[in-house]
């Protein structure tokens, strides 16, 4: 790379113009990059919903949930799939590993679907998940005096949203719909012989519009067209119903006048709410935002905030959620950190360079490098997220590294020389460290490599990590070849002649004479450090990320299964009443009978909740007291109601912070019962928080059970029965109507509902021997069935999990499941399997060990082809063995806990630490070869030689590190632990390279170190 230095020095103007040009590009790249707070990732998962009107969870399992999921088995690289059946709808998940081609697996799943015998009214929808379908807003909006904020949402604002690039999908809660609502006299109805049924196949026979040939004329054919339709309600009322039995009675009794619709219902128009939406008590409108998988979540924020600001003048909005600001924190506070960073590592190299225009040029390599490396970036596509403004944070202290060795070198050379600096002198003073830092670098660039190796959402999630700091590195030895030595040309014209020997130098120089002369108590002094250090290991905790606290909670009450949306509503007006009384909290956002997301559903005895808290709050505290509340009021108003605290996930990659026990049992009362009592345990220990149990309890159900011989016997089908107890259940649906020039639904159902088994059994269905009971017909009994069925891999079961409060995540999971298995006296009938985060986590690990291995053999090879000795790669290596030294006791001082972000410091220390280990072996090599020095002589001289810079270095790594370990921002503790990682690993490291390198080289050329000091 010697040329790029001739080349620079001869074409100074153009070199600078090119830097120049680099500089804006990166800075309009920079400033392009899409903002959001996690990686583009998309999780290698499709859930499949299924709607199957009417049926019970049992018989959605049996004719839709296990018929697919016998299909599905046949997908190849299928990891794991989860099935839920409900009453009329079903999910299954399906996971797949990261890299498998997605687009491929839903074709598959979409041919599979229609290649199942499936009843024909079921319905199914494939969906895939990212980050990115992940609501980015919730917000609460409040019309003004008479406006209709649902009609200007509808006709307005959502249109309006919908044109923003970007925008994935708006949906909007607590909306009222204005529907038609018939309610038919039952009795009236019984008489003329009418089911609601067949009111409703009459008013739809009144709307047809169909093709009916063409008429041909001498010039033209003319198409024809028969239609008829209801066009007011005045004619809906008018409406002539036949009646079948009527039809089927004698023409005597057929003679009788038409039967009106009028004559047996009314007809009304009312607001129906399937949803309550409030905030602060308040009655609002709740919207989701959504945006597209690769849009700028920032950008699209904003642009949803302008539109919404344009309606100022007709309704008011409150953000109960915006992920959007959390991003916007994040980043400011990662770039703060870089900033800071990057000051630090300039005093650092000042201070001992001690010349600001060496200084200057050293650092110079940290704008060019980060915003070069933003081009690379922007065309990647990749976002400015939490990952690559960590991977530039992380980098400021590096990338001067380069830098600091070249301009260190020239300075050094041009204070000893008579001559005066000359474009000779640069040019020997950069070949002569060259091989050296272009080693180093390209060390520290191969060891992300093995990143590939490490599966799952850690790969995907530290790539973009990765790749900012190999792009920042790989420019920062360009910049070092190239622009620094142009800068020392025109800066080092005037330098002070080179001091003698600093006191510095001198000690070291005794320290390493003393080490070479007592090598063993050197070794065995660094091997009783080495082991001491990973005697603090049990003490630091072991967990997948750090538990980060989050300031909103997410409140969730469920209360047994058949209680109306009337009754939820009123036992949350008294959670939400609680919830603003409390000092701690900001604001609440209150969905009764809204979407719950893990099932699909809307359930009218569900409500949720976003708390959002003040910023001085101790968070695990007030969810106990929150939890206590809840219990009194819930108890008080509807015994049996499940309810639930939570601190709101962030979205990241999971912090595997969770144990599951697993149970399954083709016996459902087993099964409920081992689940209740894992549950029971579970909420007694005090390392455990948010206990969830996915078994469903039970609801009582109302079976009908025909008998065919006496169906047969009276001309019934059981399609006939079904339809007639349906029409006495529940409403049943016309459909979307226009009338009076408006669409609405229309809904019919009878003025008397069902209060009773009794009455069930005594409700009429119409046979070909008269009206008939339906007890003549049926049995009717009442049976308690289980609401929900829940199955993994095929097999029935009950997920008892919870999250685990601390970061030592394997002690306690461990401890959690020989509990269970020795303590619990489960039922036979139900196996158990126990697991969770930790067994992801110790696979990742592993995965990360491996990549270790894999990176020192890639940094070996590197300095094979560098220096071309076998030996002086081991010697080289040898400085890493003692790396987790200061990392591990800079760990336990700062009481972060072993998790990937140390692993990926430490994957990064294999990097780094090898780099002052190149610049003092490749002195004494020069040494050696160039200037015939012996072993000793030549290992005093590169030792004191290459002090400074190698201090230099660290001292500037460790201190634009220093922001990033001491942040207690959110966000950022991906970086934290791995910030104090390398600040403590490559502290440790350097001070035992200064002294272990110079007795490892001469261990591994002991022979002749022998020979050569017997000959003085």
């Amino acid at each position: 790379m010697n040329f790029l230095t001739r080349f620079s020095l001869k074409n100074a103007v153009a070199v600078f113009i090119i830097s120049f040009l680099l500089i804006i590009l990166g800075a309009y790249s920079f400033s392009s990059l899409k903002v959001d707070l996690l990686p583009n990732i998309e999780f290698p998962q499709l859930s499949i919903e299924i709607v199957y009107p009417g049926a019970s969870p049992q018989d959605i399992n049996d004719q839709v949930t296990a018929k697919l999921e016998e299909k599905f088995k046949s997908l190849e690289g299928l990891k794991n799939m989860q099935s839920s059946s409900y009453e009329s709808m079903a999910v299954i998940n399906l996971e797949f590993p990261f890299h498998t081609d997605m687009e491929e697996v839903e074709r598959q799943v979409d041919t599979l679907i229609k290649d199942t015998d499936l009843p024909e009214n079921v319905e199914t929808k494939v969906n895939r998940f990212s980050f990115g379908t992940i609501p980015i807003f919730n917000i609460s909006l409040f019309a003004k005096k008479d406006v209709d904020l649902q009609n200007i949402l509808e006709t307005e604002v959502i249109p309006e949203l919908n044109k923003i690039d970007g925008i994935n999908s708006i949906s909007v809660g607590g909306e009222k719909e204005e529907i038609i609502k018939i309610t038919v006299d039952k009795q009236k109805a019984l008489q003329a012989g009418l089911t609601l049924t067949q009111i409703k196949d009459q008013i739809n026979e009144k709307y047809m519009s169909f093709p009916a040939g063409n008429v041909h004329t001498d010039t033209l054919q003319i198409p024809v067209r028969v239609q008829e339709k209801l066009e007011t309600v005045k004619e809906l009322e008018n409406m002539a119903l036949t009646s079948p039995v009527l039809q089927s009675m004698p023409a005597a009794a057929q003679a009788k006048p038409a039967i009106k619709l009028k004559d047996i219902a009314s007809i009304e128009t009312v607001a129906d709410q399937a949803e309550f939406t409030r905030y602060n008590l308040k009655e609002a409108l709740s919207m989701a935002v959504t945006k597209k998988q690769d849009a700028n979540t920032v950008e699209v924020a904003d642009k949803v905030t302008k539109v919404l600001d344009s309606y100022k003048d007709k309704f008011d909005y409150t953000i109960g959620f915006d992920s959007a600001e959390g991003i916007k924190k994040s980043v400011e506070s990662l770039v703060r950190e870089g900033l800071l960073g990057a000051l630090f590592a300039s005093v650092a190299v000042l201070l001992f360079l001690r010349n600001v225009r060496a200084t200057v040029i050293a650092i110079v390599s940290i704008p060019l490098s980060l915003l070069v490396a933003s081009i690379f970036l922007n065309r990647m596509d990749i976002s400015l997220n939490v990952m690559t403004l960590g991977g530039m944070a992380v980098a400021v202290g590096r990338v001067v590294d380069d830098s600091i060795v070249v301009i260190e070198n020239i300075f050094r050379r041009v204070r000893k020389a008579k001559t005066g600096i000359t474009d000779e002198l640069i040019q020997d003073s950069t070949r002569e460290i060259l091989k050296a830092i272009t080693s180093s670098t390209i060390t520290t660039v191969v060891v992300f490599l093995p990143l590939g190796f490490v599966g799952g959402i850690t790969g995907e999630f530290f790539l973009p990590f990765a790749l900012t700091i190999v792009f920042a590195l790989l420019v920062s030895l360009v910049v070092a070849v190239t622009v620094v030595p142009i800068l020392a040309k025109f800066s080092f014209k005037k330098v002070p002649p080179e001091e003698k020997e600093g006191a510095l130098q001198r000690v070291y120089g005794r320290v390493i004479a003393w080490a070479l002369r007592h090598k063993a108590l050197v070794l065995l002094l660094s091997v009783v450090l080495l082991v001491g250090s990973f005697a603090l290991t049990p003490a630091l905790g072991f967990t997948f990320l750090p538990n980060e606290e989050q300031k909103t909670l997410v409140a969730s009450i469920e209360l047994p299964s058949s209680t109306s949306l009337e009754k939820t509503n009123d036992v949350s007006l008294a959670l939400e009443n609680m919830f603003v009384k409390q000092k701690e909290i900001k604001n609440v956002t209150a969905a009764v009978g809204s979407r719950d997301y893990r099932s699909g559903l809307k359930r009218q005895n569900q409500a949720n909740y976003f708390i959002n808290l003040k910023e001085d709050v101790a968070v695990a505290p007030l969810i106990k007291k929150l939890e206590k509340k809840m219990e009194q009021i819930v108890n008080e108003k509807a015994p049996g109601t499940k309810f639930g605290v939570r601190e709101m996930e962030s979205g990241g990659p999971p912090t595997n912070n969770n144990v599951d026990i697993d149970l399954y049992s083709n016996n459902l009362s087993s099964l409920q019962k081992a689940a209740k009592q894992v549950e029971t345990y579970l909420n007694k220990r005090h390392d455990l928080k948010d206990v969830t149990n996915n078994f469903a309890d039970k609801q009582k159900q109302i079976v009908v059970d025909i008998d065919p011989e006496k169906a047969a016997a009276y001309g019934v089908s059981g399609f006939q029965i079904l339809g007639t107890i349906a029409d006495a259940t529940k409403p049943v649906e016309v459909g979307a109507l226009t009338l009076n020039g408006k669409e609405r639904t229309v809904q019919l159902s009878y003025n008397q509902h069902l209060q009773s088994v009794d009455e069930l059994k005594n409700t009429m269905i119409f046979t070909k021997r008269g009206l008939v009971p339906v007890s003549e017909l049926a049995s009717v009994n009442e049976v308690d069935t289980y609401t929900s069925i829940q199955k993994l891999n095929g097999k029935v079961f009950a997920r008892v999990s919870a999250q685990i409060v601390g970061d030592n995540i394997q002690k306690v999971t461990n401890d959690v499941i020989r509990h269970v298995k020795n303590d619990l006296n489960l039922p036979d009938d139900v196996s158990l399997e126990g697991g969770g985060g930790s067994d992801e986590t110790m696979q990742t690990f592993q995965e990360l060990g491996i990549a270790m291995l894999i990176a020192i053999g890639l940094v070996y090879i590197t300095m094979l082809v560098t220096f071309g000795k076998a030996r002086i790669p081991f010697v080289i290596l040898s400085s890493l063995i003692f790396v987790p030294i200061g990392s591990l006791l800079g760990l336990y001082i700062t009481k972060e806990p072993l998790s990937i972000s140390v692993m990926i410091g430490l994957l990064m220390l294999i990097g780094i630490v090898t780099t002052n280990a190149i610049v003092l072996v490749d002195r004494i090599g020069q040494n050696r070869e160039q200037k015939g020095m012996t072993i000793r002589a030549a290992i005093m001289e590169a030792g004191k030689t290459r002090l400074r810079p190698i201090l230099m270095t660290a001292f500037a790594t460790v201190t634009a590190l220093i922001p990033l370990a001491l942040t207690s921002e959110s966000g950022t503790l991906i970086s934290k632990g791995l910030a104090i990682t390398v600040i403590g690993g490559l502290t440790s490291s350097t001070l035992l390279t200064l002294i272990l390198i110079p007795v490892m080289y001469e261990l591994f050329f002991i022979r002749q170190a022998k020979a050569e000091r017997m000959k003085q």
